[in-house]
């Protein structure tokens, strides 16, 4: 036994409160000290524009004014309904949100995929409950090589468990690679995801007839979610919601 082996041994036998003085709990968000592994300090919690009702039961966008009772759809689900049935985020992506969405995905913080992962089964709680599974959004391949993890099914993962609902990561495939959807605009957005995405002839048995929980790190214009929502329904599925933990855009009214 090496005296590495020796010392995560002796670490292992160690109580919960005496290991927090070898590892001091820290912030996901910053770095700094908190009470609790995996959470949030007080100015990152405060750095975080959460999503909360009244919001838009379509594309999950928070509406400014509580607009009364009922059903709320925003202008643009109303001019522009979505191919998904209901999508809902934690926050807007901005501060700390696009943080945190950004060190998981181009800093390899894989471990911020628990604190993410469980505010999101808190924010989508409902769209869980009602889902029969659970599929991340998929990489092309050739970014997957590069990346060397898909950070949507990282997501997946973690929500299924807790959840305990499978979780189909083959199911859904990225069929072509598209260009970085950064610069474009909503309708090129669209467009440069047209058959971007197809479920395998052998895989749709697994979706037939269920309702489909997609799973993504960000929604931006809703594209993304409406080519993948179109390929699971084309495949069988009965409905398709989406669940990110960032949201592109300010309030719907």
């Amino acid at each position: 036994m090496t005296a590495l082996d020796v010392v995560a041994s002796a670490l292992r036998g160690l109580p919960r409160g005496a290991l927090s003085l070898v590892y001091p709990p820290t912030c996901a968000g910053c770095g700094g000290a908190t009470a609790d592994s995996g959470a949030l300090c007080a100015t990152c919690w405060s750095g975080l524009r959460l999503i909360e009702e009244p919001v838009c039961q379509r594309y999950g966008t928070p509406f400014a004014v509580d607009l009364g009772v009922g059903p709320l759809l925003s202008p643009r689900a109303i001019a522009e309904p979505p191919v998904f049935a209901r999508a809902r985020a934690v926050a807007l992506y901005e501060g700390v949100a696009r943080s945190l969405v950004h060190r998981l995905k181009y800093e390899d913080r894989l471990d911020l995929a628990k604190v993410m992962a469980r505010m999101m089964a808190a924010s989508g709680r409902l769209l869980i409950a009602e889902a029969d599974c659970i599929v991340p959004v998929p990489l092309h391949h050739g970014r997957l090589w590069r990346r060397r993890f898909n950070q949507a099914a990282l997501l997946a993962r973690l929500i299924a468990a807790s959840a305990q609902r499978p979780v189909l990561p083959a199911t859904l495939q990225r069929v072509r690679a598209t260009r970085s959807q950064v610069s474009l605009s909503r309708a090129a957005r669209a467009e440069n995801l047209s058959g971007a995405f197809r479920v395998p002839r052998h895989a749709r048995h697994r979706i037939d007839g269920r309702r489909v929980l997609l799973i993504d790190d960000v929604t931006t214009t809703g594209a993304t979610g409406n080519a993948a929502a179109r390929a699971l329904l084309r495949a069988g599925a009965t409905a398709v919601d989406l669940l990110t933990f960032a949201l592109v855009g300010e309030a719907a009214g």
